[in-house]
């Protein structure tokens, strides 16, 4: 029952976030969001832009699909679409992935959060590569793994979310609450996925 609850507050948490910020920077002007932070050098920069709307719209994507490969009854019911569906997420996030690396170089607070965002990136496109070439192999449990990975270094698009304001009401500095978050999104996440697959591979043994 928690392990279903838990579920669901993903999937709402996934939703939200990958249909509603993609909206926000796609629909809303400039001086009201996030990218009012960055420099002019920055935001004018078309590389720069165009990379963040393939970051921000193909994260959104594989966001809202990428749960739906852990549903197992769906996974059982059609493997045709579970193939489908998993093409699509790692399309997105290959693209989504490789333009978060570029963007991170141009992260707000220095080396410490571009470093932090830049290993994410790396990470994030490395662990789903690994994951499609385990299945390509035909090595289940190594793909359901780095699937596993690959899906929490999506899922820190939420995370970030979630900490930033907690972050900003703790410490009262937006500046180190943001060097904190480039790594707090995601490391956890990456944790919490290792032991989700140690515990897969105990249930399978």
């Amino acid at each position: 029952m928690v392990k279903k609850l838990l579920f669901i507050i993903i999937i709402v948490l996934a939703l939200f976030t990958g249909l509603l910020f993609p909206s926000i920077y796609l629909f809303v002007e400039e001086k009201y969001t996030f990218l009012n932070s960055k420099i002019p050098e920055v935001t004018n920069n078309l590389i720069w832009k165009i990379s963040f709307i393939c970051h921000i719209s193909f994260g959104g994507l594989s966001l809202i699909i990428g749960w739906i490969q852990f549903v197992e009854k769906l996974r059982k019911k059609s493997s045709i679409l579970h193939r489908k569906i998993g093409k699509l997420y790692v399309l997105s996030v290959i693209i989504s992935s490789i333009t978060a690396i570029y963007i991170g170089f141009f992260a707000n607070g220095g080396f410490i959060s571009a470093f932090g965002f830049i290993c994410l990136g790396i990470l994030w496109f490395i662990t789903t590569i690994i994951a499609l070439i385990s299945i390509k192999n035909g090595n289940i449990k190594k793909h359901q793994n780095f699937m596993t990975y690959s899906y929490a270094c999506t899922f820190a698009a939420v995370t970030l979310r979630l900490w930033i304001p907690l972050l900003n009401g703790l410490l009262k500095s937006p500046e180190l609450a943001y060097l904190i978050v480039a790594w707090l999104c995601w490391v956890p996440n990456i944790i919490v996925a290792y032991f989700i697959n140690k515990h897969r591979k105990t249930i399978k043994e």
